[in-house]
């Protein structure tokens, strides 16, 4: 019997980058620039997701605007990680997880890298779940009649049927959720999950940060003291633990950081720069395409952060002084006063479809690029189906149906979102820490000389990592003791 040849690192790039008939000079101007920015974007559709509509505005409630400079601070430094994750994906043609696996010479490593992901990647499915119900659930509250239509069509073909869904009201939308999550991620099409996030990313920002500017027309409009006090630098004696809490949910978390250089790769800067000849021309566009990436990386940091401020402001604004705070079963009801107080019971509808979309697209961009990591892994370790273009493909749209599907089943299973979400949010958050690690090995033993950040990127780094890893090493021991508890 045959045995498959072990591709090396650069024919393992090669399924990721392109040869030298796809090389693209940078663009030379900002206008030019801006038309080849979307990762980040995609980026920003899954961070904004249900930390920032959840906690983010249940912290909100509960400080004011104590801790607006944190979060500012938050969505900023870690930045820093994800560009270099992009400045080596880009150089390199590497995506996370074959990155990891080539991170040195000792195979051990890697593989505990890899087996360290496995085991993420398992607590984020339930996260998925949680989010496949948290849809279900919204869209129910904003349309309640739908599941007894359901239920009485199903009735037709089966009492017990209609009667189990007379008693999960939310699993019509649950389902719906699933099957449209496929239809949107199954071609396996960069372009077109890209055009439906900035359609749904911008209309969401939108609306989000007029609605927190519209409170300056109404009874609940802010003083400009509280904000000013919030950006102050202060921490409440009694808001210790929410510090670190706040930290740990904004900005860019883990699975953000797997998931960048995939959409870089995607996106094409890495065929764009062409293999790595070690001229002075290559160094060149390697640094040509790199200036885009970060400017791609800033323009989504302006975009998930005006979109978590303005979530947090609400919070803070409307529910804090009212003594509102989200928890329990009313966890809905109690954000939906954000919307209802200032402007009205109609507008409760439009918040519902609104939290229902920024889970949706949490949801189908986490399983396209989850489905893209595990055909990455397979690659890793040399499952000869995916070691073609036309194979990794294949097994990415196997994976587009599998992960919707295992989403809801998780859902089925447990009918908790909140738990589910929670269960995620911790290993997601003890995993931070071993990315920016990861990431500064990168940068100081793989990262081609000619491409090294500047001094100050590399100061802001260094914050980003230890920052990272003193709220991980507070935050995920009190999370696993409030779950267990």
């Amino acid at each position: 019997m045959s045995s498959v040849k072990k591709p090396s690192e650069s024919e393992v790039a090669s399924l990721h980058s392109a040869s030298m008939s796809a090389v693209q000079e940078p663009p030379k101007t900002l206008w030019e620039a801006l038309r080849m920015i979307g990762p980040g974007i995609i980026l920003a559709g899954t961070i904004v997701g249900s930390g920032e509509l959840i906690l983010t505005t249940a912290i909100g409630a509960k400080h004011g605007f104590a801790f607006l400079w944190l979060i500012l601070f938050s969505c900023v430094i870690k930045v820093f990680v994800q560009i270099e994750l992009g400045r080596y994906a880009i150089s390199s043609g590497l995506p996370t997880l074959s990155a990891l696996k080539s991170i040195s010479a000792r195979a051990w490593t890697g593989n505990s890298l890899l087996l360290w992901w496995i085991l993420m990647l398992f607590f984020t499915v339930f996260q998925l779940g949680g989010m496949t119900g948290g849809v279900g659930q919204s869209l129910h509250m904003a349309f309640p009649d739908v599941s007894g239509s359901v239920a009485g069509a199903a009735d037709s073909f089966s009492s017990s049927l209609g009667e189990y869904i007379r008693n999960h009201v939310e699993m019509p939308w649950a389902f719906l959720t699933c099957l449209v999550t496929i239809a949107i991620i199954f071609n396996g099409s960069y372009r077109r999950i890209e055009g439906v996030t900035t359609i749904l990313v911008v209309g969401v920002t939108l609306i989000t940060v007029a609605a927190t500017l519209a409170l300056l027309a109404t009874d609940f409009s802010p003083k400009w003291s509280e904000i000013g006090s919030g950006l102050l630098g202060r921490i409440p004696p009694e808001g210790i633990a929410d510090a670190f809490a706040v930290f740990g949910i904004t900005g860019v978390g883990a699975t953000e950081l797997f998931y960048y250089p995939y959409w870089c790769i995607e996106k094409g800067y890495g065929k764009f720069v062409g293999p790595n000849d070690g001229s002075e021309q290559w160094n060149e566009r390697a640094r040509g395409w790199i200036r885009v990436m970060h400017l791609d990386a800033w323009v989504s940091m302006v975009v998930f952060t005006l979109s978590t401020v303005a979530f947090y402001s609400m919070g803070a604004a409307v529910l804090h002084p009212q003594g509102l705070v989200p928890a329990g079963s009313q966890m809905i009801e109690t954000l939906s006063q954000m919307y209802r107080g200032p402007f009205g019971d109609w507008t409760q509808i439009l918040f519902l479809v609104g939290a229902g979309a920024v889970l949706f697209k949490t949801l189908y961009l986490a399983c396209a690029a989850n489905s893209r990591m595990v055909v990455d892994l397979l690659g890793a370790f040399q499952v000869s189906r995916v070691l073609t273009p036309s194979g990794r493909l294949k097994s990415i749209q196997l994976f587009c149906v599998l992960f919707p599907c295992i989403a809801l089943g998780m859902y089925l299973a447990n009918r908790d979102p909140q738990y589910m979400v929670k269960l995620g949010g911790i290993a997601q958050a003890a995993t931070l820490p071993m990315m920016a690690i990861v990431t500064l090995v990168f940068r100081y033993r793989k990262l081609d000389s000619d491409l090294r950040p500047s001094k100050l990127s590399d100061l802001l780094l260094w914050i980003a990592t230890i920052a990272i890893t003193i709220v991980a090493a507070y935050s995920v021991p009190d999370a696993i003791s409030r779950l267990l508890g």
